[in-house]
């Protein structure tokens, strides 16, 4: 599709002009007043254009738990999770729907799923995640859910003499798996990407990590993985290693400037210059970090080391919600806190660029997205600066961070195709996605989990709250 948007709105510095921007063939090709018009004309009068948000990290599949697990630490939150989550493949492609469109709805043109596989059926689980992502139209990097140790292995041993059975399957299968996925599913040329994506130290061995990176180089894929999201975590790394997980990871060569790592939260000084170092990239999930107890990332240390730094939402039961803008306005803010010194806070221009060219710098597609520049694909989102939630008139990237903008993206385009017209998506037909959600779900209190009621002893133990 070719398209020239009229008179919108664009951020320059430190200030906004108004002006014109033409689309040929899914690229930027002009950003300038008075264009001749190409293609389909766009109205951009009161309207500000920015370029796509990255929903950075998050999981899909979560979204049939949204709202139904109770306050819970991650350790023994993933316990409930995984007694209650019994996955097919159709829940597989409405959750992902439904990720993509509220990704969509909230700014964002790109979503990184670590996806969670369904045991037996990994390939298809894969397959079905990548045709709900084409049918939308968002730029999709799939992220495959992988480890080789069983769930009570997350948890640090302490004092105690814990047994753990084994995983059901061996790192060597499932990197067979990973495999088969990149040669059947990559193809960056049409908005599909595969990512290799241990979940992390606390639930994968080294030879899983090792054989990552080997199909990394392999195939020129990006890395992605959960790191120090816990304080367990941070104390079952001293236990595996002797070390940080950030020092080990980098001995295992996990660490460069293709990998971005989630939450982050518990990292030491030592830990912030080996990722600058590095060049690896932080996805800042503070709805997360809150909703589990898990603590605040230290984001302004980070970005003063020169880490790249970006958002995720992360899962629909740990959030419980894929809204972006809200990520990023909690992702900014939450700072002041940590902060003292208020000229090092996250101003609302610079959660823009984190969210956008951060992003797309963690996944290695900074020459192609992320900013509204000549020659770069057209993930491009406008919003509606008549909404009643961006008014009165004020700053308008101020407006969209810092405020409760609601139903404000007027259109969005992915590689130049229209995916949202006039605040509604082109793609699919909403109203059966939400009546295939309502229809496949019910109202209940569920049950207490046994996983849960197993784990929470030595939890509690080894944490020191009994």
């Amino acid at each position: 599709m070719n398209f020239t948007i009229k008179n919108t709105l664009i951020s320059v510095a430190d200030s906004y002009v108004t002006t014109d921007v033409q689309v040929v063939d899914g690229k930027i090709t002009a950003v300038t007043p008075n264009l001749e018009i190409i293609g389909t004309e766009i109205n951009g009068e009161n309207k500000l254009l920015l370029p796509g948000f990255f929903n950075a990290h998050t999981h899909s599949s979560e979204m049939w738990q949204r709202g139904a697990i109770p306050p819970l630490p991650l350790e023994l939150w993933l316990a409930h999770l995984y007694d209650f989550t019994p996955l097919n493949t159709e829940q597989v492609y409405l959750s992902a729907l439904g990720t993509a469109v509220e990704t969509l709805l909230s700014g964002g043109t790109s979503v990184v799923d670590h996806l969670v596989l369904i045991p037996g059926q990994e390939l298809e689980t894969i397959s079905t995640a990548v045709r709900a992502y084409q049918e939308v139209g968002i730029r999709a990097f799939i992220a495959p859910l992988i480890q080789d140790e069983s769930l009570s292995m997350g948890i640090p041993n302490g004092e105690l003499q814990a047994n753990h059975e084994p995983y059901f399957r061996s790192s060597g299968e499932t990197l067979a798996i990973m495999e088969t996925a990149v040669k059947q599913f990559h193809q960056p040329e049409v908005g599909i990407n595969i990512l290799v994506a241990p979940t992390g130290i606390q639930l994968c061995s080294d030879d899983l990590f090792i054989g990552c990176i080997a199909l990394s180089n392999k195939y020129d894929l990006c890395r992605h993985t959960h790191l120090l999201e816990t304080k367990a975590q941070e104390k079952l790394a001293e236990e595996k290693y002797g070390c940080t997980a950030v020092q080990h990871l980098q001995q295992l060569g996990f660490l460069n400037s293709c990998t971005t790592l989630a939450h982050c939260v518990w990292l030491k000084e030592s830990d912030i210059n080996i990722l600058a170092q590095t060049k690896s990239t932080v996805v800042h999930n503070p709805l997360s970090n809150l909703r589990l107890g898990s603590g605040i990332a230290p984001i302004i240390k980070c970005i003063q080391a020169g880490i790249n730094v970006t958002f995720g939402c992360d899962g629909a039961s740990s959030n419980d919600s894929q809204d972006l803008l809200e990520a990023i306005k909690i992702g900014s803010i939450l700072h002041n806190l940590t902060e003292p010194d208020y000229q090092s806070w996250i101003p609302p221009r610079q959660a823009v660029k984190m969210a956008s060219l951060g992003g797309a710098k963690g996944l290695n597609v900074e020459d192609e997205l992320g900013s509204i520049t000549v020659g770069k694909k057209a993930d491009i989102v406008l919003y509606d600066l008549n909404n009643l939630s961006l008014l009165p008139r004020t700053d308008p990237i101020g407006l969209l961070v810092l405020g409760r903008p609601v139903n404000v993206v007027n259109s969005a385009w992915v590689n130049g195709k229209q995916i949202i017209s006039n605040g509604k998506i082109t793609t699919i037909n909403i109203d059966e996605l939400r009546q295939e959600l309502f229809n496949r779900s019910h109202w209940e209190t569920q049950p207490k989990s046994a996983n849960l009621d197993q784990l929470a002893p030595r939890y509690r133990q080894v944490m020191g709250l009994d």
